[in-house]
């Protein structure tokens, strides 16, 4: 048995786990959902979700990983042998996989609007112009499908280079490249005349404009932008040292990830409430919303330039802990070496990314596919995001966090979350009760509005 590999140093293993953390769901998804919830009591709540929900997820990821030193379905084979939890890993592996696909085309939009930006496409163009350039884009067929390949196959490189040298040693450069970009880009965003209306908008709440499916929304968003419930934070820890505080890590990631997004809003609301436009626009918002920010701005060029770098680096950093996903599961499972599983893995992922690239050309037959979800028949692309986000993350969270809480024995969780005793874990009591408690609750809530369609 070939030993495993594991991440050189702290800032390794940080710059890992808040990379995966970190992604479109803090950059693109983050700020849309917060224009059309009403801005800061939705960004107050979703903290809240964050704090007793995403945390004790993510410890109980962290914890099992690190505990038996497999991923996804071993790890559950290990603790529980003979028993139907390794079904947990599967759901981890399943939305992974899903995710992947879409994520993939999503990403694949992020190099072409780089490439649009340095080549000063959107110069001079009108706001229906750009609109137009976005529709014809999405729905070109090739042209997204051309971009996604670029971006499986960069993600697929990193992969391919191994735990130490391909994911720890890019995560540390791309990381702090991203955090500069977001702080760049906030700084000019709130130095723009206006701009106090977007800081307002993001930072003073205001309740009348929280809705009981904003809280929702604020909840589900927690899986998504945290990567819960689909074996990353459980992979990395496997790859984690025995010695390194797996408390101090949670946190540490969990702040990040929330800086990010905090940051990316205020790098983007300040300057849509600027230039009068409308912060509710969804997932329009990078794309089309700001592309026409951009344009007015000054300096707007170098901005847009920075911000589509952003996107790109942010989803490559959540895109590796996916693969790495499936490539851990394909090597413990079926004994694939690491070129080999890797493969396998960035081919089934890309070839179902086509179909969801495709299913938004009208002239393609895909397009005219319709799958079912409990919000009704959508088209592959949706299908693949409604299925994975809103069902299989919060149900694969919800396993993990009872698994940990109830069936692990208290003695082993303590144990691992100490790091074998080097550190105090004073807080073990609430983390049990947000284990036991609170955060299965809370998920479970989520999963009936959903299922029951009180939240889309």
């Amino acid at each position: 048995m070939t030993k495993r590999e594991t991440f050189g140093s702290s800032f390794g293993v940080l710059a890992a786990a808040a990379g995966s953390a970190i992604g479109l769901g803090n950059i693109w998804k983050f700020p849309y959902i917060t224009g059309e919830n009403g801005g800061a009591a939705f960004v107050l709540v979703y903290l809240i979700c964050i704090a007793l929900v995403g945390v004790p997820v993510m410890f109980a990821e962290l914890l099992i990983g690190r505990r038996t030193q497999s991923a996804s379905v071993g790890a559950f084979k290990a603790l529980a042998p003979k028993q139907a939890w390794f079904l947990t890993g599967w759901f981890g592996v399943v939305a992974a996989f899903m995710i992947l696909s879409f994520y993939g085309v999503v990403a694949g939009w992020t190099l072409n609007y780089t490439y649009l930006s340095v080549t000063n496409q959107f110069a001079g163009a009108t706001p229906e112009q750009i609109s137009k350039m976005f529709d014809s884009f999405i729905t070109n067929g090739t042209q997204p499908i051309f971009w996604q390949m670029i971006f499986m196959v960069m993600t697929a490189f990193i992969v391919l280079s191994g735990v130490k040298d391909g994911i720890e040693k890019y995560s540390k450069i791309m990381m702090p490249m991203l955090f500069v970009i977001v702080v760049v880009l906030a700084i000019r965003g709130m130095t723009l005349d206006g701009a106090s209306k977007g800081i307002d908008f993001l930072l003073t709440p205001d309740f009348s404009k929280l809705t009981a499916q904003s809280v929702l929304v604020a909840l589900g968003h927690c899986f998504f932008t945290l990567s819960l419930g689909m074996g990353a934070m459980l992979v990395y820890g496997s790859y984690t040292g025995k010695t390194q505080s797996l408390g101090k890590l949670a946190l540490q990631v969990t702040l990040a990830d929330t800086a990010i997004a905090l940051l990316a809003g205020l790098a983007i609301f300040p300057a849509v409430f600027a230039f009068g436009v409308n912060p509710g626009q969804g997932p329009g918002l990078a794309f089309v919303t700001l592309p026409n920010v951009f344009n007015q701005m000054p300096g707007g060029y170098f901005f847009a330039i920075a911000f589509f770098v952003l996107l790109a680096v942010a989803a490559l950093t959540s895109a590796i802990s996916l693969l790495e996903v499936l490539v851990t599961f394909l090597c413990e499972e079926f004994k694939f070496g690491r070129i080999m599983a890797t493969i396998v893995a960035t081919l089934t992922s890309s070839v179902l990314g086509v179909l969801c690239a495709l299913s938004m050309s009208p002239t393609s037959g895909v397009s005219k596919l319709k799958f079912p979800t409990l919000a009704g028949p959508q088209n592959f692309f949706d299908t693949m995001d409604w299925w994975s986000s809103n069902m299989l993350l919060p149900l694969g969270g919800l396993l993990v966090i009872v698994f940990a809480g109830w069936f692990m024995k208290p003695a082993d969780v303590r144990d691992e979350l100490s790091s074998q005793g080097l550190y105090a874990v004073k807080w073990f009591k609430a983390f049990q009760i947000a284990a036991r408690f609170i955060a299965p609750i809370a998920i479970v809530v989520v999963l009936v509005a959903k299922i029951s369609g009180k939240i889309s």
